[in-house]
């Protein structure tokens, strides 16, 4: 048991190329090092698609099935990252469509939280701003919510994920040009929507 400790150990170090190629060749113990690597990022873009922690860790999992399944297939064509990224994210689209829609909270409700108690010591605070902040929040929610799959996936991967434009194109299958349409699409609706807010 050792022994398998040390070689671990000494995985963790190797690219995501190496160690898919090694689980190419039947070591299927380096998927573990991919897994624990990935695991993180695949549960938050599933989360800001699905806003829902259980079906985010369902659909991650998933993602992670499907790849050691289909690692024989990886071809090197692009980075594990970004192919890992598009079995995310196609799991996460044929969710929404399973569902008949996305479910969508609070842009950042973790900012949303944290400013909670920061509203409760302010005496400048006024209940009106705080409509208006919610009522703004459910406007841009339905307007993502509405948005065609292909736009709604660039401006999560890039406004949620923060994924470059070129590993965007990538996991869409896609030009970076396309990817700029989209970004500029969705940004134009979610603006229209907020108009008099701002």
């Amino acid at each position: 048991d050792r022994q398998r400790l040390t070689a671990m150990e000494s995985t963790q170090d190797l690219g995501d190329e190496v160690l898919v190629a090694l689980c190419q060749q039947g070591q299927a113990d380096c998927f573990e090092v991919l897994v624990r690597r990935y695991m993180e990022k695949a549960f938050h873009i599933a989360y800001n698609f699905t806003r829902n922690t259980e079906t985010a860790k369902d659909l991650s999992q998933d993602a992670f099935l499907r790849a050691f399944a289909n690692i024989k297939r990886f071809d090197g064509r692009s980075s594990f990252y970004t192919w890992f990224y598009r079995i995310v994210v196609n799991l996460c689209l044929d969710h929404a469509r399973r569902s008949g829609r996305v479910m969508w909270e609070s842009l950042d409700k973790s900012a949303g939280e944290a400013g909670g108690q920061r509203q409760l010591v302010d005496t400048q605070y006024q209940p009106d701003q705080q409509a208006i902040a919610g009522e703004a929040t459910r406007r841009a929610n339905a307007t993502l919510e509405s948005m065609p799959n292909k736009q709604r996936t660039a401006f999560l991967l890039r406004n949620h994920e923060g994924l470059p434009i070129a590993d965007i194109a990538k996991v869409m299958k896609t030009t970076e040009g396309t990817v700029r349409v989209y970004l500029h699409r969705a940004v134009a609706a979610l603006r229209h929507s907020l108009v008099e807010f701002v």
